[in-house]
């Protein structure tokens, strides 16, 4: 399928996107506008939906930076720089991202060992839900460095903690600082004693954010971050826009080799006494990958919550193992 609807001219780093649906479309299309790519191959377990994909995509390449658009399969992974992985059964209304844990662990296993064998030195970015476990599993079926398997882990969240602090605060929230880190899921925790705008904690009493100091409404806000996907899905059926956006993001880092602070997830040693694992955390992240996991200072709260995220995360790791 090498040769299907091919187009462009474009010179740069190659993505391949496995999964063509609602997140893994949103993607290529986010990737097409940044101009990400000298080279697009689209793939889906439906070859139809990826030819339609790529076609719609070229439509619009007199309006984007060069790009060479294709539908492919396995054969086409070769030479990839960034191959993401949105392949798999999306979370249906009333479904936690831990329920998906079986039907797509299955469909990894038919995956990773297919993409690794054809692109031993790409990275490898999931985006499948439940993305902390299918990242670890990706990591353990590929046999790549750890650095070379991200996760989209926590970014999604942690954008929209920060959209959610940035309305209460009246601020840009690109100014606010604050992580959400763990599962994605449930177990997730706010980083309130880290959280600041301007180097004002969010946590104490202050004349600038309204915020500071009413637990209450804190924790309204981490309510409001933690469940925001059972929202959008119970009214849309899915969420691609916002996720599609922070794997472009992640994305962008790696290929500008930009070394960023991005709550991505990644296999820990030792974080806070969790290893062997993959969770949402602060990460450099780089041409290489994940360059570095950076251990905030959490208070003993925090720890605690983690912790249990780790044990939630971990019961699911070694049910698949």
């Amino acid at each position: 399928m090498a040769d299907v609807m091919q187009s462009g001219a474009g010179s740069g780093p190659k993505i391949v996107v496995i999964g063509c649906g609602a997140v893994g479309s949103t993607f290529a299309y986010t990737a097409v506008l940044r101009g990400l790519a000298g080279e697009l191959v689209l793939m889906d377990a439906t070859p139809a939906k990826a030819e339609g994909d790529a076609l719609d995509l070229n439509h619009g390449l007199p309006f984007v930076p060069p790009v060479r658009i294709s539908a492919g399969d396995y054969d086409d992974v070769s030479g990839a720089d960034i191959v993401v992985i949105a392949a798999g059964a999306g979370q249906k209304p009333g479904e936690t991202r831990l329920d998906l844990v079986k039907k797509n662990a299955a469909i990894f296993r038919e995956i990773i060992p297919r993409v690794a064998e054809r692109a031993p030195r790409a990275i490898l970015l999931v985006a499948t839900n439940p993305v902390d476990v299918l990242s670890y599993l990706t990591y353990r079926l590929s046999g790549f460095p750890a650095s070379r398997v991200i996760g989209s882990g926590t970014l999604l969240d942690s954008a929209r903690f920060r959209y959610l602090i940035g309305q209460a605060a009246s601020i840009d929230p690109r100014s606010v600082h604050a992580y959400i880190i763990g599962e994605h899921g449930d177990s997730e925790l706010p980083v309130w004693s880290r959280s600041n705008i301007a180097g004002v904690s969010l946590t104490e009493p202050s004349p600038y954010w309204p915020l500071t100091g009413d637990k209450a409404q804190r924790d309204r806000l981490f309510e409001e971050t933690r469940d925001a996907a059972y929202r959008i899905i119970e009214r849309k059926g899915a969420t691609y826009y916002a996720i599609a956006l922070a794997l472009a993001r992640i994305v962008e880092a790696v290929l500008r080799d930009e070394n960023a602070v991005l709550t991505v997830s990644t296999l820990l040693q030792d974080f806070h006494g969790i290893s062997d694992l993959y969770l949402g955390v602060p990460a450099v992240v780089g041409r290489s990958g994940v360059r570095q996991v950076i251990q905030p200072t959490l208070d003993e709260g925090e720890k605690e919550r983690l912790r249990h995220s780790a044990d939630v995360l971990r019961r699911t790791v070694d049910s698949l193992l």
